[in-house]
Formats: structure tokens, sequence, C-alpha cells
């Protein structure tokens, strides 16, 4: 019974050993080798400075700024540690509270567009942290920032235009917009 006892506890030793840090260090090794940006966060990089992240949103409300999905995450927005989504219905009244807020952030911001305010610039997505807009999105502030920037608005839709990613695969999600990529396009044009 001893030995079997001692076998046994031998084994569970061995397979934490193998499973706990053999295996996701060798995972990470792999990872760290063959897809080096991606397993270090696809950090954004400006004059050697980590400005942020692909993969995760950041908060822009200057107007001369593209503005990307609001944040779900708390207390802070774009919090990577907290993510989830606000769980709330459409018929939730602080989902509608949140959203009217806003759609009036983004009136206030450009008064002169009377265009629909499409539904991605006021509703978070499921993680709470996307980098993408809907080019309908990012097209709908083309005005705001192109006379913020002082920038004719044929040049500023041109950065969305090019700044546009075509589905995955060519048939997987939508065309999208990376906010930060454009702003960063946006910075250099002056």
């Amino acid at each position: 019974m001893g030995s079997l006892l001692a076998r046994a506890v031998g084994m569970v030793g061995v397979l934490t050993l193998l499973t706990g840090v053999v295996y996701p260090l060798a995972v990470t090794g792999i990872a760290k080798v063959a897809f080096a940006d991606q397993a270090n966060g696809s950090l954004v990089v400006k004059d050697r400075r980590v400005i942020g992240s692909r993969l995760v949103g950041q908060p822009f409300e200057d107007p001369k700024y593209f503005w990307g999905r609001p944040s779900a995450t708390t207390p802070a927005g774009y919090n990577a540690g907290s993510s989830a989504a606000t769980n709330y219905g459409p018929t939730n009244e602080a989902l509608a509270k949140a959203a009217r807020a806003r759609i009036d952030a983004l009136r206030a911001a450009d008064p002169d567009s009377t265009d629909p305010v499409p539904v991605d610039l006021v509703t978070a997505s499921a993680s709470g942290l996307d980098p993408h807009i809907t080019p309908a999105a990012a097209l709908h502030q083309v005005k705001r920032v192109a006379r913020a920037r002082a920038l004719g608005e044929d040049r500023v839709r041109a950065l969305v235009v090019a700044h546009t990613e075509a589905r995955t695969f060519g048939l997987l999600g939508e065309p999208r917009v990376d906010v930060l990529a454009l702003n960063l396009a946006l910075d250099a044009a002056r």
C-alpha cells in the first residue's frame, strides 16, 4: 500500500512538473520564436516608446482624432484586465442612456452632421476592447477630423480608405478600420 501511494504521489509530481512548468515554457518559447510580435502583445511602438497594442482599443476624445468604440471595461476604459461585456439587453435603460450620451458627445463634437450615427460608435463590443470600427463609422467622422486638423476631407477620406482592412481570408468577419493606426497616419500627414 505504501509503495502504491508513493508511486501515485510521484506521478502527480511528475505530471505537475510536465503540464504546469515544462509544457507552458515550451509553448511560450515556441510562440516567442515563431510569433514574436503576437506573443509580445502586438505592441505599437513610436519613437522607441510603446503607445498601444493592435489588439486593444485606445481612448480618443479629441475632435482631431477618430474615435473608436466605447469601452465596457471598468473602472477605466480599455482595461484588458477586466475585459467583459455589459450584458445589457436592447431594452435596458442603462444601455439606452449610455448610447444617448455617446450620440450627444458625437453631435456636440460635430454639430453640422445630421447623418445617423453608426451603431458601433455608441455601443461597446463584446470584449469592450475592440480596436476597430466599421468603415461607415470612420467615414461618419471624416468632416469633424478634417475640420479640426484643417485638412481636406478628400485627404482624410483617402486615409480612411487606405486603412480599411478587408475581411480575413476574404470571407471571415467584416471590413474594419484600426483606429490607432488611422490616427497615427493622421499625425504623420501633418
